[in-house]
């Protein structure tokens, strides 16, 4: 390719997954370009879950000081009944939880831990990044370097690819052929100063209303100043295979019949804006040639285990680790990659489609569910070590 700028490792995609990964690489000593098909670095989105399995990663990446200073540390996870808003049952994240899995559980605003990653990527001198490159055509030859051709006429030549470029990579048909899933569920999301509510804000707890075919989640973000909420409902309409749907009229009419405190934060979202859930099926494999995937590219997911960064967060870690134990042996590198991340990430890509299905479910499957939330204690962690302790990773 005449006039391509050629780098050892060529990341696209500059979003939590994407930074991380240039970070990690660098400090396993490698040269790293990271290309942004935005013109600035910016998240979408609010709020952010980070479970402590993410969290050992961002300290392992020397930036849990920066993290503490912005990220709220709730004590519990509430779980509450959406309709007749009784209490289900709670996960205790204090002092036990934390010494347990090495790490506390954090909420913060997405775009703080962004600009915490972007200035580390920023601080260091093997990172380069670039704004409004948007990747048009990649080509990867059975042997020699992989191509990347942006809109704006640049190109590089690369000896490793990672396409970290989310739910529509550019780099993922490389390595899958397949297509986006709908889960026919629509998100609205809404942020507002603590003192604007209007009913009193729990500030140590992360509270989940569930109910048949919807769900509520608030939270304090950004020190506690901000409160986080997002409402998510099954579409009729969607159902009904209408083109049109997951509106205002059908979000109102969806939460009617829930509880009061429910209704109140349905209030509280956004309404010019919502997202349509989409995940993909899991994939047998993340790697081809000398291209890798990493976080949405390669495992898109669905929220309800609050998994999606926390997620590209350890693809980033293991793409580190693996650069500096191999030491620029890319064969190697990707090889143990995947063999290292398709059964653990694809695991969460399944549990959450099935946890949703809990949180969502109606009749006997409510009943046994709430039988089963209300007996258990709140320092039972039987169903999150699989998660989050450090051997499960």
């Amino acid at each position: 390719m005449t006039n391509a700028t050629r780098v050892p490792l060529l990341i696209v995609g500059g979003g939590i997954g994407g930074m991380a990964a240039a970070l990690a690489a660098a400090r396993a000593g490698q040269q790293v370009r990271l290309l942004e098909r935005a013109p600035a670095f910016t998240e979408i989105g609010a709020g952010l879950q980070v479970g402590p399995n993410a969290i050992r990663v961002l300290a392992g990446l020397g930036l849990y000081p920066q993290i503490e200073k912005v990220a709220v540390f709730p004590e519990r996870g509430v779980f509450m009944d959406a309709v007749t808003g009784r209490h289900l049952t709670a996960l205790d994240l204090g002092s036990g939880f934390r010494e347990r899995y090495g790490a506390p559980y954090a909420v913060m605003h997405r775009s703080d831990l962004l600009d915490i990653l972007l200035q580390a990527c920023r601080d260091s001198d093997l990172v380069t990044l670039e704004n409004g490159k948007e990747v048009t055509e990649v080509s990867a030859p059975a042997s020699g370097a992989v191509h990347v051709i942006c809109a704006d006429g640049s190109a590089y030549e690369t000896e490793f690819l990672i396409g970290a470029d989310g739910l529509n990579s550019a780099v993922r048909p490389l390595v899958v052929q397949d297509e986006l899933v709908c889960s026919g569920y629509a998100a609205y999301r809404g942020t507002i100063p603590v003192g604007d509510a209007a009913e009193h804000i729990d500030g140590s707890s992360v509270v989940l209303w569930i109910g048949p075919g919807l769900h509520m989640i608030q939270y304090p973000i950004r020190r506690g100043e901000l409160r986080n909420t997002v409402a998510v409902f099954r579409s009729d309409a969607f159902a009904r295979g209408e083109d049109d749907w997951g509106g205002p009229d059908e979000l109102d009419a969806r939460f009617a019949g829930t509880c009061n405190q429910v209704r109140r934060g349905v209030q509280l979202v956004d309404r010019s804006r919502h997202w349509k859930t989409y995940d993909r099926d899991p994939a047998d494999r993340f790697t081809a040639g000398r291209v890798a995937l990493l976080g949405d590219a390669a495992h898109p997911m669905l929220q309800y285990l609050g998994q999606g960064a926390c997620q590209a967060l350890e693809d980033a870690e293991a793409l580190g680790r693996l650069l500096g134990r191999h030491c620029g042996d890319y064969g190697r590198v990707l090889a143990a990659y995947e063999q290292e991340r398709v059964p653990r990430a694809t695991g969460v890509q399944r549990t959450a489609r099935s946890w949703g299905e809990i949180w969502h479910t109606d009749g006997i499957g409510k009943t046994l569910r709430d039988h089963i939330f209300t007996g258990r204690a709140v320092d039972d962690y039987t169903h999150t070590d699989w998660l989050y302790l450090p051997s499960a990773v």
